[in-house]
C-alpha cells in the first residue's frame, strides 16, 4: 500500500487586487503626463533660462538700483527707499520729457500705422512689378539708424535744409526759414517723419501677409453681391486682420516709448539735452543723461522703471480695448 507524504504547504501569493484608489491613480497620471512632456520642456526650457539671465534678472536688479543712492563709478552710496521715485515725479524735466515722448509717439504711430495698412493693401492686389514694390518698402527698415538720423537732420536744417528749400519753392516757406530744431512742434513733426519713413514699409509687409491669409472667396463674394473695394476693405479685409493690427500696434507702442537713437542725432552736440529747452527731449535722452552724464545710475534706474510702467500699461490699455472690439463684432 503506498503512502503519500506531503511536503510543506507552499507559501500562498497574496493576489494583487485589481482596485486602485483614485488618488493612486492620479498619482500615475501625473507622473505619466510628465514623462509625456518631458520632451517638450526640455525644448522650451533655453527660452526660459535666456529670459531669466538677461530679462528678469536685470529687471529686477534695475529695481534694487532704483532704491539706492548709486553712482555710476563709485557704486551703491546706500539706500534710499523710493526718494528717486518721489523727486522724479516732482522734476519738470520728467514731466517735459514724458510729454514729448507721448507726442512724438503719437505724431508717428497713428499715421504711420493707417499709411502702412494702405501700402498692404495696395500690395495685396494685382500690381505690375509687385514683388519689386513688395521689396522696395522694406528698404527704409534695413538702412542703419545713424545713417537715417544723420540723413534727415541734414533734410531739416535750417540754412540749407531741403525741406525748406522745397516748402520755399511751393511758397509754403513764410518770411524765415523754419528752424525744425528750436520749436517743440515742429522738431516733433521732424522725428516723427524719421520713425514713419523707417518703420512705414516694415509694418506694410505684416499687413501683408495677414492680407494674403484672408480667404479669397470671401472678397469674391462681396464684390459680387455690389459692394465697392471701400466697403470689402472696411467690413472684410480689416476685422479679418485685426489680431495683426494688435501685434503692430503693440510692438510701435514699445518702440515709440522708447525712442532714443533718432532725437540723439537729431540734436547734435549734447543731443541727450533735446535741444536748447529740451524740446525734443524724451524719457529715453533723459535716463542717458543723468545715467552716463551725471553718473546718477540709482535716478536713472528709475526713470527706466517709469518707462516700464509706462509701456505696461498702454500696451495693457491696447490690448484690452481691442479685444473688447473683437467681443462686439
Amino acid at each position: 500500500m503506498a503512502t503519500t507524504t506531503e511536503g510543506p504547504a507552499a507559501p500562498s501569493r497574496r493576489r494583487r487586487s485589481p482596485y486602485r484608489s483614485p488618488g493612486d491613480r492620479r498619482a500615475r497620471g501625473r507622473r505619466g503626463g510628465l514623462r509625456r512632456h518631458a520632451g517638450a520642456y526640455a525644448f522650451i526650457s533655453p527660452f526660459f533660462l535666456v529670459f531669466g539671465l538677461f530679462g528678469l534678472f536685470p529687471l529686477l536688479y534695475t529695481l534694487w538700483v532704483s532704491l539706492n543712492d548709486w553712482h555710476l563709478v563709485n557704486g551703491r552710496q546706500g539706500f534710499v527707499g523710493l526718494d528717486n521715485f518721489r523727486d522724479l515725479l516732482a522734476d519738470p524735466d520728467f514731466t517735459n520729457a514724458l510729454f514729448n515722448t507721448l507726442s512724438i509717439f503719437v505724431l508717428s504711430t497713428v499715421p504711420q500705422l493707417l499709411l502702412a495698412l494702405g501700402i498692404a493693401y495696395l500690395l495685396d492686389t494685382r500690381l505690375r512689378g509687385s514683388t519689386f514694390w513688395r521689396s522696395a518698402v522694406l528698404i527704409p527698415n534695413i538702412v542703419s539708424v545713424v545713417a537715417v538720423g544723420l540723413v534727415f537732420s541734414q533734410l531739416f536744417g535750417r540754412d540749407f535744409g531741403v525741406v525748406n528749400w522745397l516748402l520755399d519753392t511751393v511758397g509754403l516757406a513764410g518770411d524765415e526759414p523754419i528752424d525744425w530744431r528750436a520749436d517743440t512742434f515742429t522738431s516733433h513733426l521732424a522725428l516723427s517723419t524719421m520713425v514713419m519713413w523707417r518703420w512705414t514699409g516694415y509694418n506694410a509687409l505684416i499687413y501683408l501677409a495677414a492680407m494674403q491669409a484672408v480667404p479669397r472667396d470671401l472678397y469674391e463674394s462681396a464684390l459680387l453681391d455690389g459692394a465697392s473695394r471701400w466697403r470689402v476693405f472696411r467690413s472684410i479685409t480689416v476685422p479679418s486682420i485685426r489680431p495683426t493690427i494688435v501685434f503692430t500696434v503693440i510692438i510701435s507702442t514699445i518702440g515709440g516709448l522708447q525712442l532714443f537713437t533718432e532725437p540723439l542725432l537729431f540734436g547734435g552736440i549734447n543731443g541727450y539735452e533735446g535741444g536748447s529747452d529740451h524740446q525734443f527731449q524724451t524719457l529715453t535722452l533723459l535716463l542717458y543723461k543723468h545715467g552716463f552724464a551725471n553718473f546718477d545710475s540709482g535716478y536713472a534706474a528709475a526713470i527706466s522703471w517709469m518707462l516700464f510702467l509706462l509701456i505696461a500699461v498702454i500696451a495693457a490699455l491696447n490690448f484690452f480695448l481691442t479685444r473688447r472690439i473683437s467681443a462686439k463684432d
